[in-house]
This record gives structure tokens, C-alpha cells and sequence, in this order.
């Protein structure tokens, strides 16, 4: 397992990317800027487990796919659970987070996926038990989201789940300003000024894209969940399990 390599002291200076300056200090800078991020990465961790631990098909292994995995802290911890006794698949578009994911698994434990979501879906040997999309489709063009939560339900077994974390906006204007209120008092707290805080804000206005709580369960219903529930939120972050 890799470690963290540093703490975030990035400033951007033009739109987000996630290049080789934030790969290197993403780990910090998710800590750091997701309330509650280690009970969101447990109830992840737990949930996933579930389904490839008590639900695992009788034929096969069981088999998960991690969409947007980054630096693999969601993939990780079912990795270490099972021991290879299941098939990981991590799929990401940046070539820096690329590296640091075929360096965390060098010896083919896991595939590692070069596919960009707005272009289709990655070709896989069978249905997953459990798809991850922890903070990534909110990187992803609003016009493209069904589509891509349609492609996860399609190639999901009967009976598995899509574990669905967001950033999200408040249900009114006023809300949601009390709320981002909140959410740059945590950042502050947390140990970034507000020059960073603002220059990172403005950064991300274009690249990330959140939506209401209410518009992400209707995009998953709509890609044919049967299936969807809150479980976990704190203020303007939330995460849904989706069963099909």
C-alpha cells in the first residue's frame, strides 16, 4: 500500500486538473476537505463488503469496480478484505493517478483501466457485484450522468449495488449558502487560509458540478435502480446505496 505523500499546499492557478502536483497530496487534501471522511470511507468500505462477502455469486468471484479510483483508498480496503479472492477493476482518466495506481499494484491484483466515462463505459468480463463512484460523477458533464449511471445499472448483477457519493447543493439558494458556509469553515479549521480556499473554489467552478440530493436519486431511479437510500450525509456531501 502506498502512503500518503505529502500534505496539500496547491495552489491552481487556472481550472481543476488532477495532474501530478495533486495526485501527490490528494490523500491530505480529501482528509482535509471531506467533513467526516473517514466514517464516509468506512461505511463505503463496509457496505461494498456486503455485497462481495455475503451476496458473492456461487459461480464465479465476486467483482467490484472502482469508477474514478484515483489513488485506490476506496479499493483498497476490499483488496486487503478479501486477499485476492475477488476481481478488482479500477478505472481512471489521469495518467499521474494512472502511475500511482500501477505503482500501489504492481503485480496485476487489481486492472487498472485507462477509460475516460464520457466517452462509454470499460469493457469488463461480466457484471460487477458492486460498482464504487465515490466523488466522480460530479466530474463528469451533467449531459453524460444518466447515460453513465444507466451503463453501471446495465452492467450490474441482479441483486448487486452501486455505492454513489456526491458533493451536493442545497435543496434552496439559501440553504445552500448556509450550508457552503459551513463546509469553508471546516476547510479553515482543517487548516487551509482563505486565499486557498478561495482560489481552489474558483478553480473547480466548470470541473466539478454538483447537483441536489433530490436531482442524483432521481438520475439513479431513472437508470433503473429499484433500489435507493441515503447512508451517509453531513451538510453538502451525501452517499446512496443504489441495489438493483
Amino acid at each position: 500500500m502506498t502512503e500518503d505523500r505529502g500534505r496539500d499546499e496547491t495552489q491552481p492557478k487556472g481550472a481543476w486538473e488532477f495532474d501530478a502536483e495533486v495526485a501527490q497530496v490528494f490523500d491530505d487534501m480529501l482528509a482535509r476537505s471531506i467533513p467526516q471522511y473517514e466514517v464516509m470511507r468506512e461505511a463505503v468500505a463496509d457496505l461494498a463488503a456486503r455485497f462481495l462477502v455475503e451476496g458473492k455469486p456461487a459461480d464465479r468471484s465476486p467483482r467490484v469496480v472502482d469508477l474514478g479510483a484515483s489513488r485506490g483508498e476506496s479499493l483498497a480496503p476490499l483488496v486487503d478484505l478479501l486477499h485476492g479472492a475477488a476481481e478488482y477493476h479500477a478505472v481512471e482518466v489521469s495518467e499521474p493517478m494512472l502511475r500511482t495506481l500501477r505503482e500501489r499494484w504492481p503485480r496485476d491484483e487489481v486492472q487498472i483501466l485507462d477509460f475516460d466515462l464520457r466517452s462509454g463505459y470499460p469493457e469488463l468480463p461480466g457484471p460487477a457485484d458492486v460498482t464504487l463512484a465515490v466523488l466522480t460523477i460530479q466530474f463528469t458533464p451533467i449531459e453524460h450522468r444518466l447515460r453513465i449511471l444507466r451503463d453501471i445499472w446495465k452492467n450490474t448483477r441482479p441483486g448487486g449495488g452501486l455505492i454513489f457519493v456526491e458533493k451536493v447543493l442545497g435543496a434552496t439558494a439559501e440553504i445552500d449558502e448556509r450550508m457552503k458556509r459551513l463546509y469553508y469553515d471546516l476547510k479553515g479549521k482543517n487548516g487551509y487560509s482563505p486565499q486557498q480556499i478561495e482560489r481552489k473554489k474558483l478553480s473547480l467552478e466548470g470541473v466539478l458540478v454538483p447537483v441536489t440530493a433530490g436531482m442524483n436519486e432521481d438520475l439513479l431511479r431513472g437508470a433503473g435502480f429499484a433500489e435507493v437510500d441515503c447512508f451517509w450525509r453531513w451538510n453538502n456531501f451525501a452517499g446512496w446505496l443504489a441495489i438493483k
